[in-house]
């Protein structure tokens, strides 16, 4: 082994189109936190460290992650989804152990922990980006490589490593029958709790 593979959720945006007075990550689905259900797939995956990134309203929605979850805060989180990944790599980058870097969503709370590891096991073959599918689409989570990182500290704007995938082969790795990869973006996905 190369070294750890990092569990990153993206947790730092405004959820908006939720029109929540809590913020997104913390409203309750199926009697948890949203985030709370990502965060779970993340330790249940057995990768690590599992790295919780947070922004609007920081102190709520860490406060949802429970014991052995690191907290990154990003300040620039009203930039969009790269500044969240920027902040995410600028932390792991300091922890010589981490070479890859799978990285979910907070809004899709129904991918499973498989979904992580069969993205991890590409890492392990060498693959430096990597995207799950689910009947063929592409959604999350994502795996880059620290061969990437400095590819993707220069991303900007609200689209992660999509922006990389149109610029860097990518390997797609079925996840079907590992979760639902939805995601939650209005009340109407909660549903009744």
């Amino acid at each position: 082994m190369l070294g750890t593979i990092a569990a990153v959720v993206l947790a730092a945006g405004r959820g908006t189109r939720l029109e929540s007075d809590t913020p997104k990550p913390c409203v309750l689905y199926r009697g948890m936190p949203l985030v709370a259900h990502a965060l779970d797939a993340a330790i249940a995956s057995g990768l690590g460290p599992v790295v919780l990134v947070v922004g609007h309203e920081a102190d709520q929605v860490a406060a949802c992650a429970g014991p052995g979850v690191e907290v990154v805060v990003n300040p620039n989180f009203a930039d969009g989804i790269a500044s969240s990944l920027h902040a995410a790599i600028e932390w792991l980058a300091a922890r010589g152990i981490v070479h890859a870097a799978v990285v979910g969503l907070a809004d899709q709370p129904d991918i499973g922990p498989e979904a992580w590891q069969r993205l991890a096991a590409q890492a392990e073959a060498g693959t430096t980006l990597a995207v799950a599918t689910y009947d063929g689409e592409r959604s999350n989570p994502v795996l880059i490589a620290r061969d990437l990182w400095p590819a993707a500290l220069a991303l900007s704007g609200d689209e992660g490593a999509r922006q990389l995938m149109r610029t860097h082969l990518v390997v797609e790795v079925a996840c079907d029958g590992t979760g639902d990869p939805h995601d939650i973006d209005t009340a109407d996905d909660i549903g009744t709790d």
